[in-house]
């Protein structure tokens, strides 16, 4: 009984279900937004420098295996941040608002919302794809694609503002629209792009080493466009960041 007054006197109580579950999924959501995002300065600050300054041979031994490893956890768990951080922001805040919306008259539904999301950064993706694909050297190197890339980035961010801007929606519904947006782009990025080009560098790596016979000769190109690529992701991480972290404590985005 002492300890139940305790509990009482503290205003300590205990939070339905909806509530546990919501910080349930923020929490999962930032925990593998934790190990994305970790691996993927590791890749760029840390990796991409040591595995240039090793000897042919010894690079062969060591990329395999801690490369296998290192896409296991960075690929999963950025489609882990990316699923939670969905679920989250539909269930917990798009519902919420178009539900304070129809109690105040004002027609609103979260439908849409989630499809010009979708559709708009699904979209900036395949553009930049669509670029990898053209048979033009110069539009791959790191300057020009991290420009083709910043412009569509912004552009679905300005696009997302501008068509799903109904009155109803609250500047944390839209400020993780761009932030969430920028997140789906470099979760694609990971499994359309990284992971694709690093399945192909492990196998014949682990190939040249066992016969010992070189690399393909597309190898080394691939292996660059990964890393520009990486390297795109790495630049994104930051605004991300920051407008995932305003839709909560920096309220910016009003009509």
């Amino acid at each position: 009984m002492a300890n139940i007054a305790v509990v009482a006197d503290f205003g300590i109580t205990f939070p339905n279900a909806e509530v546990t579950l919501a910080l349930i999924v923020r929490w999962i959501h930032f925990l593998a937004g934790i190990t994305w995002i970790g691996l993927l300065y590791f890749f760029n600050l840390v990796n991409a420098p040591f595995l240039k300054q090793l000897e042919p041979d010894t690079r062969g031994k060591v990329f395999p295996p801690l490369m296998s490893r290192a896409m296991a956890w960075f690929r999963w768990s950025a489609l882990l941040t990316v699923a939670a951080g969905l679920f989250y922001w539909v269930y917990f805040i798009i519902m919420p608002d178009s539900l304070n919306a129809r109690l105040h008259h004002i027609p609103a539904t979260g439908k849409p919302t989630l499809l010009w999301f979708l559709l708009l950064w699904t979209v900036a993706f395949l553009i930049e794809m669509a670029v990898l694909m053209l048979p033009v050297d110069g539009l791959k190197s790191g300057p020009v694609l991290g420009i083709i890339v910043g412009i569509v980035v912004i552009a679905a961010a300005y696009g997302w503002v501008a068509l799903d801007s109904h009155a109803w929606e609250s500047s944390r519904l839209q400020s993780i629209g761009i932030g969430g947006g920028i997140g789906w782009f470099m979760m694609l990025n990971v499994w359309g792009v990284v992971w694709r080009i690093h399945k192909k560098l492990i196998r014949w790596t682990k190939e040249s080493a066992k016969n010992g016979t070189p690399l393909p000769a597309e190898a080394a190109k691939l292996a660059k466009q990964a890393l520009v690529v990486a390297r795109i992701n790495f630049v994104l991480s930051f605004p991300m960041l920051l407008f995932m972290a305003a839709a909560s404590h920096y309220p910016f985005i009003v009509e």
